[in-house]
């Protein structure tokens, strides 16, 4: 079968999962024949993708998220403000109707839609006549069985509007999890595990004396810098996406800055001794995957769903700021768990391959 992927091309997460489905998809005989990804102005398309995807990439006018002053938090009144624009809309309106033409020209068995807002919408629009997969963690929100996001107040109910827009008219939606949960067959929700790719598979673990940092959003920098004064004895590796920002910024002999860098990232992620983030799923499920102890620290509505989520496991640690103590204290008492997660995510392969070639 041949299958066309559209890509949110907004933080690293969505690019990771394509990356690891296409290798499902390639290795069980089937093609993958094109990529459109949505791109916007806050984020630049990273290198690592472009070379490992193996197919033809093209790129479309996406949503964009406006940041407040301090550069960590999402903007919403901001960011409804700035995609409402007419000369916006007229973009978004043209990214659909790009999305339309490439999937009439080259005829997929199917599209996979990885939670870019613009795929839906342009489904909706067209009514294209062939079957159209979501995949995504946020769908969870629509599962009735999913504690998390639930609350009446604005963002959530914002967050869970995004997550409907994303999937109407869908054939089926694929809800990453970090933990098998029943399918939920009014909403067409199948729930699945994360999906991970071979180069986070083949890995050799290690545990070396350093904490890994990622910082999509770079307001983070002083609190890190603030925490890194006080405790200059403990080596900190970051990985950040600050603009004009050298390769690799040597603060001190303890704090490092890199730019974004996937081979780098993975190779600090296997010998680090902690993992800190922003929350995004695909990192934490990284971290997990490599029993790495992991802190996240959300700077939106959907990353707070997400860190809930993952302390839920019993796997991670949740606070509010870079106060790297919490962390801290959990290696000092580090738990000893069975590796469901590991198992879980082994299973991936078959239960994928189930979904994608039966569209009932």
């Amino acid at each position: 079968m041949r299958y066309f992927f559209i890509v949110q091309g907004e933080g690293r997460g969505h690019l990771t999962q394509a990356l690891a489905l296409a290798d499902i998809l390639r290795r069980n005989g089937h093609e993958v024949c094109e990529i459109l990804l949505g791109r916007s102005k806050n984020r630049e398309i990273p290198e690592f993708f472009l070379k490992k995807i193996g197919s033809r990439v093209k790129c479309f006018d996406t949503l964009s998220f406006k940041l407040k002053k301090n550069r960590k938090h999402i903007h919403m009144l901001k960011t409804i403000l700035y995609n409402s624009q007419p000369l916006r809309i007229r973009k978004y309106l043209a990214s659909m109707e790009k999305i339309h033409r490439r999937i009439v020209k080259t005829k997929p068995d199917a599209v996979v839609n990885f939670y870019e807002i613009l795929g839906g919408l342009t489904n909706i629009r067209y009514r294209e006549h062939i079957p159209f997969i979501h995949i995504g963690h946020q769908f969870l929100l629509n599962h009735p069985d999913y504690p998390f996001g639930k609350s009446d107040e604005q963002g959530y109910l914002f967050l869970r509007l995004h997550a409907i827009f994303n999937k109407i008219g869908a054939t089926k939606t694929l809800a990453l999890s970090f933990y098998p949960m029943k399918d939920y067959v009014p909403e067409r929700i199948a729930v699945v595990p994360p999906l991970i790719r071979k180069e986070v598979r083949e890995l050799e673990v290690r545990n070396e004396e350093y904490l890994l940092v990622y910082i999509l959003n770079q307001g983070y920098e002083d609190e890190i810098r603030q925490w890194h004064t006080l405790h200059p004895e403990t080596k900190l590796v970051c990985f950040w996406d600050k603009k004009n920002a050298p390769d690799k910024l040597e603060v001190d002999k303890t704090l490092t800055f890199f730019t974004i860098d996937d081979e780098k990232f993975l190779h600090f992620m296997a010998g680090c001794k902690g993992y800190i983030s922003t929350a995004g799923f695909e990192s934490i499920c990284e971290a997990f995957y490599l029993s790495k102890p992991v802190m996240v620290v959300p700077s939106h509505v959907e990353q707070e769903v997400n860190a809930a989520d993952a302390a839920s496991t019993g796997k991670a640690v949740a606070h509010s700021r870079f106060d790297l103590d919490k962390l801290m204290e959990r290696l000092q008492h580090p738990i000893q768990e069975e590796d469901t997660f590991r198992k879980w995510i082994e299973s991936g392969e078959e239960i994928f391959m189930r979904h994608l070639t039966t569209f009932v």
